[in-house]
């Protein structure tokens, strides 16, 4: 039997010091609950400073950019600035600033493919899979690897859809150790949802909307949120122990408190 590669975690954590401040130049945000201002794409945020750093990071919930706190790049924007551009930033070089600002976000959902096979690799239950898994894996790392061109030209929806079903199957292989029928709320408009105390063990809820919904107290063990939205979520008291592909992002986007259990790998989040 092959030996399993090691997951490439460190490069899948956010170097904010590593990066251009790409997050805060490439992208867009519209006024609202979640950004105090409007920018559009390829435009600095007001609040980037010259070393790239974030003026206001240390208070952005209460500055009205709650959406920053919860947006993770996977490691994306580092890859861009120093691997991709070879450490040459977008105010040295403003020749190339369109074409890094393009790859971006096509790296960045790399990087998050990269991250939901790493943690698929990790499940058990999912052996069955592991082999298709370790070659997206490799895949997905020569791809990351490759010149502004050759990203620009790639076609992620496929790529997406072609993992998304490898992931699937491994969800499917680890709920089905919760005995009985589970639920099935994929893509489900959950929004507000009363599910205090709700028996999810094994649940699929990836792509659910479960924006403000009360999940105080549910049992989320086994359950699939790949996808699912968790805006001001109540998960005080929740258990999440062994939940699937469940990222940090979506728990920063939530509301917890020290009762709420979080699978091992995820940090309890500090507005909590």
């Amino acid at each position: 039997m092959s030996q399993q590669p090691d997951p490439p975690t460190s490069k899948l954590t956010a170097d904010c010091g590593s990066c251009f401040g790409l997050c805060c130049v490439a992208l867009p945000f519209a006024a609202s609950a979640d950004f105090a201002a409007s920018k559009p794409a390829g435009t600095p945020c007001t609040h980037l400073r010259t070393d790239f750093r974030c003026g206001i990071h240390a208070r952005l919930r209460e500055s009205g950019y709650s959406g920053c706190t919860v947006f993770d790049c996977f490691g994306a924007g580092q890859q861009v600035s120093q691997v991709t551009f070879g450490g040459q930033d977008w105010r040295q070089a403003p020749d190339t600033a369109r074409q890094m600002y393009d790859v971006f976000p096509v790296m960045r959902q790399l990087h998050e493919l990269l991250w939901y096979v790493t943690e698929a690799l990790r499940l058990p239950r999912a052996r069955p899979v592991h082999g298709e898994l370790r070659h997206a894996l490799d895949a997905l790392e020569r791809h990351t690897a490759a010149d502004a061109d050759t990203l620009l030209d790639l076609d992620v929806p496929q790529l997406r859809g072609d993992i998304s079903e490898l992931l699937l199957r491994a969800s499917e292989l680890v709920r089905a150790q919760i005995p009985g029928r589970r639920k099935n709320h994929r893509a489900a408009d959950l929004i507000g949802a009363r599910l205090r105390g709700a028996d999810l063990r094994g649940a699929n809820l990836r792509g659910a909307l479960l924006i403000a919904a009360n999940l105080r107290g549910a049992d989320l063990r086994t359950a699939d949120l790949i996808g699912a939205d968790l805006r001001d979520a109540d998960l005080r008291g929740a258990d999440l122990t062994d939940a699937v592909f469940v990222t940090q992002a979506q728990l920063n986007a939530a509301q917890g408190d020290a009762e709420t259990r979080l699978p091992g790998e995820l940090s309890r989040p500090a507005h909590w």
